[in-house]
């Protein structure tokens, strides 16, 4: 049915036949591909397409089955819808000058019938049949492929028969690579962006088997077992960004509530929303069909996996902000992208995203493994109008950054078109198939669990000697707090001696006393280094040693002092207590000349009353004299 302006004939429609004005509008000018969007209620398909520059009395609407034209010069769509219209007098259209917006309502052929894929933009550009013959034979082996997809379901599981490249072809041969491994002899023309998109050197001459055995040996050398386990220990980081909660996973609460209510099929649209940045790069896209085969779809869906899991990681560490390191991110953690890996099993792609994410990236943890997998699980359920969007993220991404736009050329363009012919039961076996492989630390192989058990065993190790520590310190002062005791009762029976034999015992219990204070802090002075820097006594029982080899020399050299030496032995006394006060090494060498001069007077005395048969003989009393302990402990200290 056609449904021309307003002002076309007697009974509003032209003479003319269904298609003569599409081939005078392509022969007069360039087609010009409107904005639009389409939306859907049980009867009927609503298209609304935004042409602000276009002659509102001047346009045509054809629709009949599965096909819809519009053309408002210079504007022209062609729609290939996913069900069918039909003619029944329902059918409305209006303008909105203020918008520039047509808005067209069409009847559905089958009331109720859910339409999939209205946001699947590029598809619907596609036309129905193609003219030229390269299309055809692409469209025939793409049918041939669909109609064998729907007879059979998908092996995830299949064996995999590793590519043996023939040995008389191998001198002109390129090896090929890229989405279903459609390209070759790319990166020979881009050898100096080559460094700064992938990792793999010449991959146009480098077979599959050997970019993989190049990647395991680069991932190997790059793991940093010390930056793993600060990591590991080290998580409140790691902690923080686990909270983050991406788009999808509101949406999938959605859809997961919603079909607990109701088991009847509903619109992706009301979980995925596309921007009007979105829609315009879908609408730029050229529409296309792939010749693959079954071996080149398996590989196309591990791929996706791939790059799914490394976007994951990328929106969850930067919590969803774009910055300078997301398009390196992406590109490094996805062996599909950067070392053009071809995977055969799911497993193998998560053991590969597993050793990347180790090995790469700033935070390196086993945990935000596990979130990536299970955001990805959580995108394919939602249905490939969340993959999509997921795609079109990483290729604004690539686009913005000048060497990764030719991951866009390679992959991201071709999986953006390709996802929105993809049937949906087929990504749902795939979130299927995902979901129920495991992945642990020990499948990674770099020893991840023999690291954490010795790291784990160094901690408690430190543990204990840190509470051995403690505790020698908490013992250090009650042991000097003894010493002190003993020393102060020592003097104290001293002072009792002296009163009983002197005159001034008052002065002497005061002097005494500050002999002892000086006598203990000397002492703290040689115990202080007692505690290393690892909280342990280092050298107690030297220590003890010491201490106790001095107090019989003391009770050897302390002698009961007579009355006539009491005014030598006070200004003694002073002298002492000036130089206590002085650096160690000039009051401990005072000491010695002190003493040095004392018992060279002492001698001179008795031997002149020896000679004269008059004078009193010292006798050894066991009484500490603190005098002489004083002295004693400075000789000691040289």
């Amino acid at each position: 049915m056609r449904v021309p302006a307003p002002r076309g004939g007697e009974d509003g429609r032209e003479t003319r036949g269904p298609h003569s004005q599409w081939l005078l509008f392509l022969l007069d000018s360039v087609m010009i591909t409107p904005a639009f969007e389409l939306t859907q209620d049980l009867d009927f398909l609503t298209i609304i397409i935004k042409v602000p520059y276009a002659r509102a009395s001047e346009f045509d609407v054809y629709f009949e089955g599965e096909d819809f034209k519009f053309y408002a010069k210079p504007y022209f769509l062609r729609l290939t819808l996913p069900g069918r219209i039909v003619e029944d007098g329902r059918e409305k259209a209006c303008y909105d000058t203020d918008k520039g917006t047509f808005t067209i309502q069409l009847p559905k052929e089958i009331p109720g019938q859910y339409f999939e894929g209205l946001d699947m933009l590029t598809s619907l550009l596609a036309p129905k049949k193609s003219r030229s013959a390269k299309p055809l034979v692409e469209e025939i082996a793409s049918s041939a492929e669909l109609s064998e997809e729907e007879e059979e379901e998908f092996d995830w599981e299949i064996e995999q028969i590793p590519y043996k490249e023939s040995a008389e072809n191998t001198l002109p041969l390129q090896y090929r690579y890229g989405f279903g491994n459609l390209r070759s002899g790319v990166f020979q023309r881009l050898q100096d962006e080559l460094s700064d998109v992938i990792d793999i050197k010449d991959p146009d001459q480098t077979p599959v088997g050997e970019r993989r055995r190049k990647r395991l040996a680069a991932e190997a050398a790059k793991f940093d077992p010390d930056h793993y386990l600060a990591d590991f220990f080290e998580d409140e980081a790691i902690l923080q960004i686990l909270k983050y909660k991406p788009w999808w996973v509101d949406a999938h609460k959605k859809m997961i509530d919603l079909k607990g209510e109701c088991h009847q099929e509903h619109d992706t649209r009301t979980f995925v929303v596309f921007s009007e940045e979105e829609r315009e790069q879908l609408r730029k896209f050229t529409n296309k069909s792939y010749l693959l085969d079954k071996r080149s779809r398996h590989h196309i869906y591990l791929g996706l996996i791939d790059i799914l899991l490394a976007y994951c990681y990328e929106i969850c560490v930067n919590e969803g902000d774009k910055n300078v390191e997301s398009s390196w991110n992406v590109r490094k953690l996805s062996a599909t992208l950067c070392w053009l890996e071809s995977f055969t099993s799911i497993h193998d792609v998560l053991v590969s995203f597993g050793r990347r994410v180790l090995c790469y990236p700033l935070h390196r943890h086993f945990g935000l493994v596990a979130r990536a997998f299970n955001d990805t699980v959580m995108i394919l359920q939602l249905g490939k109008a969340a993959v999509l969007k997921c795609l079109l993220d990483i290729h604004q991404i690539f686009r913005e950054n000048d060497p990764a736009y030719i991951l866009n050329d390679l992959f991201i363009t071709d999986y953006c078109i390709w996802i929105q012919k993809t049937k949906s039961k087929k990504l749902a076996a795939l979130a299927e198939s995902l979901q129920k492989t495991t992945l642990t630390k020990s499948h990674i192989g770099f020893e991840l669990e023999e690291l954490e058990a010795a790291a784990v065993l160094v901690q408690e190790e430190e543990r204990v000697l840190e509470a051995a520590g403690t505790v020698s310190k908490q013992q250090l002062p009650s042991s000097e707090s003894e010493t002190s005791d003993s020393e102060e009762s020592s003097c104290t029976s001293s002072s009792e001696t002296e009163g009983s034999d002197s005159d001034e015992p008052e002065s002497s219990a005061t002097e005494d006393g500050k002999i002892n204070s000086l006598q203990g802090t000397r002492l703290e002075e040689r115990t202080a280094p007692l505690i290393d820097r690892n909280g342990l006594r280092q050298g107690t029982n030297t220590s003890t040693f010491e201490v106790s080899d001095e107090k019989p020399n003391v009770s050897l050299q302390s002698t009961s002092v007579p009355g006539k030496l009491i005014e030598e032995l006070e200004k003694q006394m002073h002298t002492a207590i000036r130089l206590s006060e002085q650096p160690e090494g000039l009051a401990t060498a005072s000491c010695v000349l002190q003493e040095q001069e004392e018992n060279g007077v002492s001698e001179l005395d008795r031997f002149s009353k020896d000679t004269t048969g008059k004078g009193n003989f010292l006798e050894v009393s066991s009484k500490t004299n603190p005098l002489l302990f004083l002295g004693s402990t400075n000789e000691d200290g040289d």
